[in-house]
């Protein structure tokens, strides 16, 4: 039975329509949106859309993996207008499928910087995510670690945790790697990184910064602003507790990831979809996305005092692009290396 309920909220989807005072003559005018994203404050800059534009909003949430399952299965039934997806690997492989299409959006290509779009033009990132290490001082040295690279010092033996190999955004880590050091260096950081783990690999991100604080193990990889959410109380007291016994390390330069939209391929109101990515991809539409979420806009940092906190970061000069192509590589070097 709790293998039923697990099955069961890891498919079920919600629907939200925000109704708004529509014109009169704008009432038949609606865009629907399937989202890998999952956060309550994403409807308030939907709303906003609404309100400024008379377009109606219908949103479909689920996790990445299951809406691209989804627009494979419905193909030219799809109901899907806009798609959006967290993270370099999900976004590409979206577009490899042929569920999204290209697009001529001005606005688009000024409001997204160079790396953080698609060639093509059939996806735009929207906001951006620093990979960090967490780390705990009263386990490792944390002069001793500046880059990822140094996870696989064997002075950390037993003192390293990772989230497992599905994980779309260490996929990505992987493929960064293999772009800025090639395939061979990439090789030789995993194999000293995985004889470092001796923890079984984690679900999520947050499960390892509480791992560390736990001195369970000494560093691990998340992003950014998942520490950034439990400092400042999202999750409750006690993860606030934890994340304040831990160091955020943040490389220079380093691996930036991102969440990205794009027009589905067989969208019924396509002029809607496209307004509503511009919309999201604007400065004021990115910032929306990013604030409350302790992500980063497309064009600047977050101005959250805890994420101010961590430090500047300098982004590597590996596009979204490159990490997509690379995906299936680095996929490979994982399970050679025993990531699990």
């Amino acid at each position: 039975m709790q293998k039923l309920k697990k099955l069961f909220y890891s498919v079920i989807t919600l629907t939200f329509l925000f109704n708004v005072n529509l014109p009169v003559n704008s009432t038949e005018k609606e865009v629907r949106v399937y989202s890998g994203r999952h956060y309550n404050t994403d409807r308030e800059v939907y709303k906003k859309f609404a309100e400024e534009t008379g377009i109606k909003v219908r949103l479909i949430e689920a996790a990445g993996i299951s809406l691209i399952e989804r627009l494979k299965r419905e193909g030219k039934n799809s109901q899907a207008d806009l798609i959006l997806l967290v993270d370099a690997a999900r976004i590409t492989n979206a577009a490899k499928a042929g569920l999204l299409q290209s697009v001529e959006s001005a606005s688009l290509e000024n409001d997204v910087p160079f790396g953080l779009k698609d060639k093509r033009k059939e996806w735009y990132a929207l906001t951006r995510r620093v990979r960090v290490m967490v780390a705990n001082p009263k386990v490792v040295d944390v002069s001793k670690i500046r880059d990822y690279t140094d996870l696989a010092d064997p002075s950390l033996k037993g003192k390293v945790c990772l989230r497992n190999r599905k994980s779309p955004y260490n996929q990505s880590l992987v493929a960064n790697q293999i772009v800025n050091k090639g395939e061979s260096t990439t090789k030789t950081w995993l194999n000293g990184m995985i004889s470092n783990v001796s923890q079984p690999f984690f679900p999520g991100d947050i499960s390892i910064i509480r791992a560390v604080s736990k001195k369970k193990c000494g560093v691990g990889i998340v992003n950014h602003y998942y520490v950034a959410r439990m400092l400042a109380g999202v999750n409750g007291r006690r993860d606030a507790l934890y994340a304040k016994r831990t160091l955020v390390i943040t490389p220079n330069p380093a691996h930036v990831n991102i969440s990205a939209g794009g027009v589905a391929k067989y969208a019924t109101n396509k002029n809607e979809a496209i307004e509503l990515l511009e919309y999201l991809a604007s400065p004021n539409g990115s910032k929306g996305l990013a604030a409350p979420t302790f992500e980063h806009p497309l064009n600047e940092v977050n101005q959250n005092s805890i994420v101010k906190d961590f430090g500047e970061f300098i982004p590597d000069n590996v596009t979204v692009e490159d990490l997509g192509v690379n995906n299936s590589l680095a996929l490979k070097l994982m399970k050679d290396s025993g990531w699990d």
